[in-house]
């Protein structure tokens, strides 16, 4: 299996930011991070759209799920069935939001791999005959960056990206005060949490990880928020049967 990984993921990923590294102008490792990270975004571009509209549309029919949680509290069962014909109305599938993640899990442990030990030593030999092997790769973007050690202004500004993105998937929705709402108050406090502990996490590693790997969760975060901000501007498109279109609910 490993074998596999090596051969489908990691070589191609290895050889592809060789490559970009030999063609950037001063042979900018920086540079060549950037370019293959908008390189994978692009590949992914199909999965990750289809993950962000799926969550778009789990997150406006939350008012709803709300309101079949508080009105069925005690009857599981029942709400159940309730929450499956909402989906089944809108033609909203739960799940599809994390398939698309699940497939790209490949992609991302194959970077990882790349800038933890791809760049140096006997992982060059893994370099295509056909593309220029350089004897040693240089860690250092733009004169003074250097991108083989931790990086705590990458990791900060990994951390401020992973919150623009996370806060761009909340909804403001009005304090729920009635007796039966402790599962919907505690879910959004969970929520709120889940706002600042992700993007400290991502800081947290970035401090442990290589600043290329910190340079690249960056930059896809940065394009992934755009991506994000750019489907969540989309007017509504009519749709006959109902359902949702473009990650917006059309009643």
């Amino acid at each position: 299996m490993s074998h596999i990984f090596q051969i489908v993921f990691y070589q191609p990923i290895l050889n592809l930011l060789v490559w970009l590294y030999n063609i950037v102008p001063g042979h900018d490792l920086g540079l060549a991070i950037i370019l293959l990270t908008v390189i994978i975004k692009a590949v992914l571009l199909p999965l990750s759209r289809q993950s962000i509209k799926s969550q778009k549309a789990l997150q406006d029919l939350q008012p709803k799920i709300d309101e079949i949680k508080k009105k069925y509290a005690n009857k599981k069962e029942e709400q159940g069935r309730a929450m499956l014909e909402l989906y089944k109305e809108n033609k909203v599938n739960p799940f599809s939001s994390c398939l698309p993640l699940l497939i790209q899990l490949p992609f991302l442990w194959a970077v990882f791999r790349v800038f933890r030990d791809g760049l140096a030593g006997n992982s060059l030999d893994l370099v295509y005959p056909f593309i220029s092997r350089p004897e040693a790769v240089n860690s250092i973007s733009l004169g003074f960056l250097e991108l083989s050690k931790p990086n705590i202004y990458l990791a900060v500004l990994a951390g401020l990206a992973q919150f623009w993105q996370a806060k761009m998937m909340m909804t403001k929705k009005p304090a729920i005060k009635s007796n039966g709402a402790k599962d919907e108050n505690m879910m959004a406090v969970m929520n709120k949490q889940m706002l600042y502990f992700m993007p400290i996490l991502t800081v947290f590693f970035g401090l442990t990880l290589p600043g290329g790997l910190t340079l690249y969760w960056f930059v896809t975060t940065v394009l992934t928020a755009l991506q994000q901000l750019y489907i969540f501007k989309q007017p509504d498109e009519p749709n006959r049967g109902g359902g949702v279109v473009e990650g917006q609910i059309i009643k």
